[in-house]
């Protein structure tokens, strides 16, 4: 069921999910309209309110169109949750975490959504959602981003700053990457720009506050938004589990050789949303800052993906297609893990009569 997919092929991936990104920019101001609705493409589809088809039982389903099922449960966060990535609707986190424990899954996730936004989310489309089960927030990093972001926008208004803002503001993105243009410039076209006197971009410098801040205010933020859900989902029947998403540089000490290439690539260009983590890659400030969000979050259950995925017999494999997201294979291990930690495998609910997945 679930395919190898190499960290190096992620190029392939790229047409489809930068139109969806873009598209997604067009956003209407008095609501929290996450993607493009109904996206179609063979690499992701979204439902009628902008939300990702996640697959139980050769079955699709979203918020939209739970198609009469009583109880679901959600897999909340951002680009990772979401499976910028995933070869297919069939291969994110949530559609294997359905395929291992005979349950749906819905993902209720965005990309560059924080922890305040990803709860609003689950606000605005509570009503839909029928009994809600597990809850599992896999996130983290979109928190710590914005940390970062909001000490951009509040640095330098003056002129020659204004259009470098405005330009960064639209090319903000956490799954969006530089990319070349799409269709080749013909010989008269590229001749034409060779003669043609260079000129160079204007490339916004910001300072940021040392890491240690950012990642200290981040994780005060994750943890009083994990207590608010936790004090949303008392009077319900849902587990909630707050899960800090990977991030290549907290989770591996070496990298496989198909990584290797992939991170020489994004060091040579790295997107907007790289440099909104600057400093903050250090494995002593990660374990820091998962500590603070658990002490932070009592006595919502916090695990740290960074130090469990290792626990994965395909660790040793190219998983990450960049820093932040995971090809079909990276998916499949982190539903496995998630699947074992938290107890949900499919024999744990046998009493539940769900019929059972043959696993290829």
């Amino acid at each position: 069921m679930t395919s190898s997919y190499p960290a190096t092929h992620a190029s392939t991936l790229q047409p489809d999910y930068q139109r969806f990104l873009q598209l997604g920019t067009r956003r209407a101001p008095h609501t929290l309209h996450v993607h493009e609705s109904g996206y179609r493409s063979g690499t992701i589809n979204t439902d009628a309110l902008g939300l990702r088809y996640s697959h139980c039982t050769g079955k699709r389903f979203s918020a939209a169109e739970r198609g009469g099922t009583a109880r679901v449960n959600l897999l909340v966060g951002g680009s990772t949750a979401l499976g910028i990535g995933a070869s297919s609707d069939e291969h994110t986190v949530a559609s294997q975490l359905s395929i291992l424990t005979g349950e749906v899954w819905l993902s209720l996730a965005g990309c560059g959504l924080n922890a305040s936004q990803e709860l609003l989310l689950f606000l605005t489309h509570q009503h839909r959602l029928g009994e809600v089960g597990h809850v599992v927030v896999l996130s983290g990093l979109n928190t710590l981003a914005h940390e970062a972001l909001g000490e951009v926008l509040a640095g330098p208004h003056d002129l020659q700053h204004a259009k470098a803002h405005h330009d960064y503001l639209h090319s903000f993105n956490e799954g969006l990457h530089p990319t070349s243009p799409t269709r080749r410039d013909s010989l008269w076209q590229r001749l034409g720009h060779a003669l043609a006197p260079r000129r160079q971009g204007q490339v916004l410098g910001w300072s940021l506050s040392p890491p240690e801040k950012r990642l200290a205010h981040a994780a005060d933020s994750i943890g009083r938004t994990l207590r608010q859900w936790e004090r949303m989902l008392a009077d319900s029947h849902a587990t909630l589990t707050f899960i800090l998403q990977p991030l290549l540089p907290w989770c591996r000490e070496t990298l496989p050789a198909g990584e290797q290439a992939m991170l020489a690539a994004v060091e040579r260009q790295p997107a907007n949303f790289d440099r909104l983590l600057d400093g903050a890659f250090d494995s002593q400030l990660h374990m820091a800052f998962f500590r603070r969000i658990k002490s932070q979050a009592d006595p919502v259950p916090c695990y740290d993906m960074n130090s469990m995925l290792s626990s994965s017999p395909v660790f040793g494999t190219d998983l990450f297609i960049d820093r932040l997201h995971l090809n079909d294979l990276g998916n499949n291990a982190l539903a496995k893990v998630i699947t074992a930690k938290l107890g949900l495998a499919q024999e744990k609910h046998a009493q539940r009569k769900v019929t059972p997945i043959k696993l290829v």
